[in-house]
């Protein structure tokens, strides 16, 4: 599939989808928005792929909304630009029943930083680091940031990072639990490399219901999650890489989870 400002790659079970505007640092017009959608439903629908890699060409992740590519003369509805563009986006990688990975290869800030967050696990470079920056131009955190940061971080230094703008360098990044990795910019390949390729040989429909149910954890009670728990382990347990995983364990040799 042919995108304008995005690449997108599938080898070996990964998807690899690439922001691919480096001269404004990959920053989000309309059409980049819209190709990410699009990007999100095919790797959904692809039975191939079991894993999807999002990052950022060049230097930056993903410097965020491009004001630049604002209308000239013309006051944009916030309102339908997030409903038609953002929102989708982060809903369809909180949805997709296959574990998302950032590779995390420099800035992520404002809309940036939320795809950031909205990723299952971010392996970040030393040089990488995170910025809420929508009170720079008196705006507040949209795209699920203000969903995803005080999970990650607690109300206070949620709320410090929102209002401040505070920039987290990668290794502050890591010790607040907003990423799970980090290595020098030389090893990024290799860390995401070695992390796609666990996600491309495990079970991942049992991996799909784990992310469905640690998205509703967050808004239920623990009895809620005694009933959803028995109820996804009935539809685990019914799939064919549990029946794998038993037999490999009996006959005392690695399974070979086929994601079905």
């Amino acid at each position: 599939m042919a995108f304008q400002f995005l690449k997108y790659d599938v080898q070996q079970g990964v998807a690899t989808i690439t922001l691919n505007r480096p001269e404004v640092y990959n920053a989000l017009n309309d059409e980049i928005t819209f190709e990410l959608q699009e990007a999100l439903k095919t790797a959904a629908k692809e039975d191939t792929v079991r894993v999807i890699i999002l990052t950022g060409e060049g230097k930056a992740f993903c410097s965020g909304q491009d004001l630049k590519a604002e209308p000239v003369g013309k006051k944009r509805s916030f309102l339908d630009s997030l409903h038609k563009r953002y929102n989708p986006i982060i809903r369809a990688m909180r949805n997709l029943p296959k574990p998302i990975l950032c590779r995390l290869n420099g800035v992520a800030a404002g809309a940036g930083c939320s795809l950031a967050l909205a990723c299952d696990m971010i392996i970040a470079s030393e040089e990488a680091t995170l910025i809420e920056v929508f009170i720079n131009i008196g705006l507040v955190p949209d795209s699920g940031s203000s969903y995803f940061l005080p999970r990650a971080v607690g109300y206070a230094k949620a709320f410090e990072l929102c209002a401040m703008g505070s920039k987290v360098k990668a290794a502050e990044a890591l010790t607040l639990g907003l990423v799970n990795k980090v290595v020098p910019a030389a090893q990024l390949d290799t860390a995401v490399s070695e992390c796609a390729n666990y996600f491309a040989k495990a079970p991942t429909k049992s991996i799909g219901i784990i992310k469905k149910m640690l998205n509703k954890s967050a808004t239920s009670t623990l009895d809620d999650m005694l009933d959803y728990e028995a109820y996804c382990q009935e539809t685990a347990g019914a799939t064919h890489d549990h029946q794998e995983g038993v037999k490999a364990f009996l006959e005392k040799r690695k399974p070979e989870f086929l994601g079905k």
